[in-house]
């Protein structure tokens, strides 16, 4: 396993603090001047790239109202399939003016194509890296499409079993692909946290020797900054500037404020994590004086025995070891000792 990728020149992996991408998904809501604006709040937030999804209704699906296509209970409740994504996607003419925009703003675009045409359109826009949606994690001729540029691949895996995903890794990696990361992720929206068995994050590591993350769907920060102290390299979350503004996203993604906390917070989570280490901080050094240790608790006369009574184990911490209290009971005093001084060896008989 490799022990990074590289983005756009920014590495990704267990050594680098989290890698935050904010979806735009369906969040612009027709307006190419909201797109614009959710990108300045990632920027502003600390995110390290905008992602796009990259399709039409008639690249993702058909024009259809039969059964198979009609859309029941959730969000999207009585629409087709074609309906939803007419009205969700991202014109296409956007994408150009959507890169230059990331240009100017110093922040890293890429998206999810849905097809062979979208990874060709996104080609000519030179995207940096790709990601495969969880409902197109079975589409491996797309999956080696996309592996076949040699850019950086990001694999979402929802609803996914283990050999799917296996399938999916063993494409990538058999058409091209040298960095790969793959999203532990459960397709519901929102998605309920106690469904997200987040130590799958560490098994994918494990499982599949590939470097983890997780996207989310819930409807806070708290499974992210949980998936952070476990490792997670990336994390991605669905952005928009107000839950309640009525698009097709808006009610599962989190706000500009929220993803602030996000980038706030899973830092501090990777940052605890640190390494194994036995060592003492260098925060506690200055504390290490307060700690235990052997003090006369009242005066004793030269050759005087040591007990229970005049020698105790307490702070501070300049006196002789705890431990050594039995084996120093019983011997004498070399000197006159007071009240608080700190025993050492050398006041011992």
């Amino acid at each position: 396993m490799n022990p990074f990728i590289t983005i756009d020149g920014r590495k990704i992996g267990p050594d680098f603090k989290p890698y935050i991408i904010a979806e735009l998904s369906a969040n612009h809501n027709g307006d190419i001047k909201r797109a614009f604006q959710i990108m300045e709040e990632a920027k502003k937030a600390g995110a390290d790239a905008i992602k796009l999804q990259t399709y039409t209704q008639d690249t993702i699906t058909i024009d259809c109202d039969a059964k198979d296509f009609q859309i029941q209970g959730g969000l999207w409740d009585g629409q087709t399939l074609y309906e939803l994504y007419k009205s969700a996607h991202l014109p296409w003419e956007w994408h150009e003016p959507l890169f230059e925009k990331a240009k100017e703003l110093g922040i890293t675009i890429f998206s999810s194509p849905f097809d062979a045409t979208a990874v060709s359109f996104l080609e000519k826009l030179q995207a940096p890296a790709y990601k495969i949606a969880s409902f197109e994690l079975i589409d491996l001729p797309l999956i080696a499409r996309v592996a076949q540029t040699g850019k950086p691949l990001i694999l979402s895996t929802g609803m996914a079993n283990k050999q799917e995903i296996q399938e999916a890794i063993d494409t990538a990696r058999s058409n091209g692909c040298d960095e790969l990361i793959v999203l532990h992720c459960v397709s519901g929206y929102p998605a309920p946290a106690d469904q997200y068995n987040l130590k799958t994050i560490i098994d994918i590591s494990q499982r599949f020797n590939t470097l983890s993350g997780l996207s989310d769907h819930t409807i806070d920060n708290a499974t992210a900054v949980a998936a952070a102290a476990l490792g997670a390299c990336v994390i991605e979350k669905h952005v928009t500037l107000d839950r309640a503004g009525g698009g097709a996203d808006d009610s599962f993604s989190i706000e500009p404020s929220e993803l602030s906390q996000l980038c706030r917070d899973t830092n501090t989570a990777w940052q605890g994590m640190g390494k194994v280490n036995y060592e003492r901080a260098e925060s506690e050094k200055s504390n290490a004086q307060f700690r235990r240790s052997l003090y006369v608790v009242s005066n004793i006369a030269e050759g005087e025995a040591f007990t229970e009574e005049n020698i105790k184990s307490i702070r501070p911490g300049f006196g002789m070891a705890p431990k050594l209290l039995n084996k120093i009971i019983g011997k004498k005093a070399a000197k006159n000792l007071k009240k608080g001084m700190a025993l050492k060896p050398e006041l011992i008989k």
